[in-house]
C-alpha cells in the first residue's frame, strides 16, 4: 500500500479548500473536500487516515473560522461500511477562540456528512468528506453618532447582530471610507463625504443585508444673520454670527480678512471681533468641518461720522447736555466746542455720545469729535438768554389771529413763542430785539407770553389778555330816524369790554354796556338807508344791519312832569326822533326857550300858565309828539320840628306848610333827605342826611317850585367811632385804599395811620370813610380819625406788609405731579402761583414758604415762577431739571 506523507496530505487538503480573503470573496455555504487514498484491496487501510486526522488537517474557510476534521479513534482495517459510519459521526469544532474569531458558536457549521465512494478503477478507493453550514442575516440596532459634517470623516459605531463575513458598509449608498468589524455585534466605520441630508446606513454580510433607515444626517454649515451689520473702519466691533453647524469653526473672515478673534459660543452662534478695513461692504465667511458658509447679508465698514446733534445750540453759560448721534464713535478720545473741550462726555454706544457743552461767547462754533480713525465735525450755536421788555398790543381775540409785537433782547435763534403755554400760530424774528407773533386761539383771560431759544426762555413782564369776540344776536329797533337819537338795544355776547359802537362809519352818539349780553346805543345822525352796525371790543368785532328812515317823534317822559304856574321851570323832554325839532309848546303856549340836545332829548323852559294839566308838544319834520305837563301853585314851609339833630343824620323831622302834594325832594343844606314821606298837602316827614356840624337850610321841592323854611336846622357833632377796617393790611409802599366803617364820621378833619396822615381820605357818609394809607415801615399800627365830635381809634390794628420776595424754588416730581417749594419772605396772603403762566394749586403758605403743585410737569429748561399776594407780585426764574 502506498502511504501518503503528512506534507502531501496537507497540500491535498489545502488544494481542495479554496483559501480566499474574507473581504474580497463572498461566503460559500458549502465546501467539498476530496481526499484520495490508493489501496490494492477493496478494504482500505485507515492507519494513515487516522494519523492525518489525529494531527489535524487545517481548512481556512471564507467565513473566518477554522475547521478541523478529526477522528478520535479508528480501528485498523475496518471495512468501508464501518469507515463510512465512523466518518458520518464526525463533527466540526472551533479551534480558534471566540474572541479571536469574533463569532458566536451559533454561527458555526452544524453538520458534516462523509460518503464512501468506490472507485471505478480497480483497487482505487476514494472517501469524499462534505461540510455544510448556514449564516444568519445581520441586524443594526444603534448608530452613534447619528450625524456628521458633509466633508465626512466621522467615526461611527454601528451596533447590531450577526456581523459575520461583512462585505460592505455604506452611507446612503456610498461606501464607508473604511470600516472595522470589532465583534459580531459592533462595527466602526468612517463616514464618507456626502451632500447635506439624512441617509440610510447599510451593512452587507454573507447572511444578508441590514439597513438602518434615516439613521445618519449629514450637516452643512450656514449663516442666517449677523448683528450688527455695520461697524467702524477701525475694527473692534463685536459681531454676533447666527447660523447652523458652526461648531469646530477653524476660520472666520470679513471680506477675506481674518477676524481679530472669534469664539464659537454654540453650534448656532459665533462672536467675532472685526478687523480693521477700509470703508465699504464685505461678506462674512466661516470655515467649519461642516463646510464653508457665507452670510446672506453683508457687513458694512463705516468711517466715523456725525449725523445729528440735539439740541443744535445752547446757552453761552454752557452746561447744556448735547446728544451727538453718528456712526463708529466708539473709542472717541475728545469732544470740543469751537476748540474748547466739553465739560464732560460719555460714549453711550457706537452711534451716540452725550457731551456737556462748555461756556462760550454767543455764535456758531464747530463741534468736533476725535475718534481712533480721525476727527469728525458738526456745528453748534451758542445763544444768550432772551428777555422781553414789552408787548404791543396787550390784548387780543380769544379766536386768535392778533399780531403782537414783542420787544426785548437776544432774540437770536428763537425756537418758540407761546401765549400761556400755547404755541403762537406763527412768528417772525424781525431782529435781535423784536419778534412779530400771531397769537393763537385761547380761552378768555390773562396769560404770559414766553419766547425760547436754545439758551432758555424769557417771560413777558406783563400779561397778554384774551377777550372773547363779541357777537350780535339781535337789535331793537332795527330802524330809526335819520335824525338819530334812536335808542337801540343790542343783544349778543361778550359785550363786557366793548370799546366802540358804530352806525356805518359814524360812532354812536353814546352807548352803555348794560351787561355782557346787552348794550344800549344812541344812533347818530345818518343818511336814509341801511348801514352796518358794528360792535367792537378787544376780542374783535361783530356786525349787523340797521336802517335809517324818517320817523315821527315820540315823547317818553318829561322831567319834571310838573312845575310852577309862574313858569321858568327847566323841563327835560325824553323821546325819539327829536332831532330837528321846530317847536316845543306847553298847552299851546310856546316854551320860553328850548335846546335839542340829541335825537332823544330836548331841554325846554316852561312858560307861565294857570294851574292845571296841559299838553306839552314837540314838532319835527316827521310829525308831532305830546305828553302831559301839570302846572302847580307854589308850596310854603311854616315850621319844622325838631330843629336840631346829630351830624350823623337819621333824625326824623316833621315839616309843616302848604301845597306839598307832588313834592319831589326835601333837602337839608342842599343834601337830599335820606327819605321823606308826603303825609298830606300840609305835612311832610323827612329823615335828615349826615352832614357836618352847623346850621343848614331846609327846602321842599314841589311841581309848583321850591319852598324854603325861614329858620335853619342845626347839626350837632357826635363822638366818632370806628367799628371795622377793610382791608386790615397793606403794602409798606402805601397806596392801599382802606374803607373805615363806624359812626359820626361826618366832618372828619384828619385820618392817620400810626400817627402818619393818610395820603388822602373821602367821607362817604356818616358811617364810612375811604382813606389811602401812607407809606410806612412794616408792622401793625393804630388807625385814628378826628371829627368835631372827637377822635376815634380803631380796635383792630392796620398791618403794613412788605411786598413778597422769592429767593429760591425747588421741584419734586411724583408721577405726573410736580410739587414746587418756593422760599422767600412776606408770603402772607398769597393768592396765586404760576409756573410759565400755568396756574398751580397752593397747598400750604407761611410767611417764608409756599408749596404748590402743578400737572403736567413743565418742560425742562427755564421756568418763570410768579407769586401774587394782597401786597404785590414776586417773580423768579429758575431751571426745571430734565427728568432722570
Amino acid at each position: 500500500m502506498k502511504r501518503l506523507s503528512l506534507v502531501t496530505i496537507a497540500a491535498l487538503i489545502f488544494s481542495m479548500f479554496s483559501f480566499q480573503s474574507s473581504v474580497a470573496q463572498p461566503v460559500k455555504k458549502s465546501e467539498r473536500v476530496v481526499i484520495n487514498f490508493e489501496s490494492g484491496s477493496s478494504d482500505m487501510e485507515f492507519e494513515d487516515i487516522q494519523n492525518v486526522v489525529r494531527i489535524g488537517a487545517l481548512v481556512r474557510a471564507d467565513n473566518g473560522f477554522d475547521v478541523v476534521v478529526t477522528r478520535k479513534a479508528f480501528n485498523k482495517k475496518v471495512g468501508a461500511t464501518t469507515a463510512q459510519k465512523k466518518l458520518t459521526n464526525l463533527r466540526l469544532r472551533n479551534v480558534a477562540s471566540t474572541a479571536k474569531a469574533g463569532l458566536s458558536s451559533a454561527s458555526f457549521p452544524t453538520a458534516v456528512k462523509a460518503t464512501y465512494v468506490k472507485a471505478n478503477a480497480p483497487k482505487r478507493n476514494r472517501v469524499v468528506l462534505v461540510a455544510t453550514w448556514t449564516l444568519p442575516a445581520p441586524t443594526v440596532t444603534t448608530v452613534s453618532p447619528d450625524n456628521g459634517p458633509i466633508l465626512g470623516g466621522t467615526s461611527v459605531t454601528i451596533t447590531g447582530t450577526n456581523f459575520i463575513n461583512v462585505t460592505a458598509v455604506t452611507f446612503g449608498g456610498v461606501a464607508a471610507t473604511s470600516y472595522l468589524v470589532n465583534t459580531a455585534s459592533r462595527i466602526t466605520a468612517i463616514a464618507p463625504a456626502r451632500s447635506a441630508g439624512t441617509v440610510d446606513i447599510a451593512v452587507t454580510t454573507a447572511g444578508g443585508l441590514a439597513i438602518a433607515s434615516g439613521s445618519f444626517t449629514y450637516r452643512e454649515a450656514s449663516i442666517t444673520s449677523i448683528s450688527p451689520t455695520t461697524g467702524s473702519t477701525a475694527g473692534g466691533t463685536s459681531v454676533t454670527i447666527t447660523g447652523a453647524n458652526l461648531e469646530g469653526a477653524s476660520a472666520l473672515t470679513f471680506g477675506g480678512v481674518a477676524a481679530t478673534s472669534f469664539t464659537v459660543n454654540s453650534p448656532t452662534q459665533i462672536t467675532a471681533i472685526t478687523p480693521a478695513r477700509s470703508a465699504g461692504t464685505v461678506t462674512v465667511s466661516v470655515v467649519t468641518p461642516a463646510g464653508s458658509a457665507t452670510s446672506p447679508v453683508s457687513f458694512t465698514y463705516l468711517a466715523p461720522s456725525i449725523t445729528s446733534i440735539s439740541p443744535s445750540g445752547g446757552s453761552i453759560n454752557g452746561g447744556n447736555s448735547v446728544l451727538i448721534t453718528g456712526n463708529n464713535l466708539t473709542g472717541s478720545s475728545a469732544v470740543s466746542f469751537g476748540g474748547v473741550p466739553a465739560t464732560s462726555f460719555t460714549i453711550n454706544s457706537n452711534t451716540q455720545i452725550t457731551a456737556v457743552a462748555p461756556a462760550r461767547p454767543a455764535g456758531p462754533v464747530t463741534l468736533s469729535v476725535t475718534t481712533p480713525v480721525g476727527v469728525v465735525n458738526s456745528s453748534y450755536t451758542y445763544y444768550a438768554l432772551p428777555s422781553i421788555s414789552s408787548l404791543t398790543p396787550i390784548t387780543g381775540s380769544s379766536a386768535g389771529g392778533t399780531s403782537v409785537v414783542i420787544s426785548g433782547s437776544n432774540f437770536v435763534g428763537i425756537t418758540a413763542v407761546t401765549f400761556g403755554g400755547t404755541a403762537a400760530t406763527s412768528f417772525t424774528v424781525n431782529s435781535a430785539n423784536q419778534i412779530t407773533a400771531v397769537a393763537p386761539a385761547r380761552v378768555s383771560g390773562a396769560v404770559l407770553v414766553q419766547v425760547s431759544n436754545p439758551a432758555g426762555a424769557a417771560t413777558s413782564p406783563s400779561n397778554f389778555t384774551y377777550f372773547a369776540p363779541p357777537t350780535i344776536t339781535s337789535i331793537s329797533p332795527t330802524t330809526g330816524s335819520n335824525v338819530g337819537g334812536t335808542s337801540v338795544v343790542i343783544t349778543g355776547t361778550n359785550f363786557t369790554d366793548v370799546s366802540a359802537v358804530n352806525f356805518g362809519s359814524t360812532a354812536a352818539t353814546s352807548f352803555t354796556v348794560n351787561s355782557a349780553t346787552q348794550i344800549t346805543a344812541l344812533s347818530p345822525v345818518g343818511s336814509i338807508g341801511t348801514v352796518t352796525l358794528t360792535v367792537t371790543g378787544p376780542g374783535g368785532s361783530a356786525t349787523t344791519s340797521y336802517t335809517y328812515s324818517v320817523s315821527a317823534p315820540t315823547i317818553t317822559a318829561l322831567t319834571p312832569a310838573s312845575g310852577s304856574i309862574v313858569g321858568g321851570n327847566t323841563v327835560v323832554i325824553t323821546g325819539t326822533n327829536l332831532l330837528s325839532a321846530t317847536s316845543v309848546t306847553f298847552g299851546g303856549t310856546a316854551a320860553t326857550s328850548f335846546t335839542v340836545n340829541s335825537a332823544t332829548q330836548i331841554t325846554a323852559i316852561a312858560p307861565a300858565r294857570s294851574a292845571g294839566a296841559v299838553i306839552a308838544s314837540v314838532t319835527t319834520p316827521g310829525g308831532s309828539a305830546t305828553f302831559t305837563y301839570t302846572y302847580s301853585t307854589v308850596a310854603t314851609i311854616t315850621s319844622f320840628t325838631p330843629i336840631t339833630g346829630t351830624s350823623s343824620g337819621g333824625t326824623s323831622v316833621v315839616i309843616t306848610g302848604t301845597n306839598f302834594t307832588g313834592a319831589t325832594s326835601v333837602t337839608f343844606g342842599g343834601v337830599a333827605a335820606s327819605s321823606f314821606t308826603v303825609n298830606s298837602a300840609t305835612q311832610i316827614t323827612a329823615v335828615t342826611p349826615a352832614r357836618i356840624a352847623g346850621g343848614v337850610t331846609v327846602d321842599v321841592i314841589t311841581p309848583g317850585g321850591v319852598a324854603r323854611a325861614a329858620e335853619v336846622y342845626t347839626y350837632i357833632a357826635g363822638v366818632p367811632t370806628i367799628t371795622s377796617l377793610t382791608p386790615t393790611s397793606g403794602t409798606t409802599a402805601g397806596g392801599t385804599s382802606v374803607v373805615i366803617t363806624g359812626t359820626n364820621l361826618i366832618g372828619a378833619t384828619s385820618v392817620t395811620f400810626g400817627g402818619t396822615a393818610a395820603t388822602s381820605f373821602t367821607v362817604n357818609s356818616a358811617t364810612q370813610i375811604t382813606a389811602i394809607a401812607p407809606a410806612r415801615s412794616a408792622g401793625a399800627v393804630d388807625l385814628s380819625l378826628t371829627t368835631a365830635g372827637g377822635t376815634a381809634i380803631s380796635a383792630a390794628a392796620f398791618t403794613y406788609l412788605a411786598p413778597p420776595v422769592i429767593t429760591g424754588v425747588s421741584f419734586v416730581l411724583d408721577g405726573e405731579i410736580v410739587t414746587a417749594t418756593i422760599t422767600g419772605t412776606d408770603f402772607i396772603g398769597t393768592s396765586s402761583v404760576t409756573l410759565n403762566g400755568a396756574v398751580a394749586t397752593i397747598t400750604s403758605t407761611t410767611a417764608t414758604q409756599v408749596v404748590a403743585t402743578i400737572t403736567p410737569a413743565p418742560t425742562a429748561g427755564n421756568v418763570a415762577v410768579v407769586l401774587t399776594n394782597n401786597v404785590g407780585v414776586a417773580q423768579f426764574t429758575t431751571t426745571y431739571p430734565t427728568p432722570a
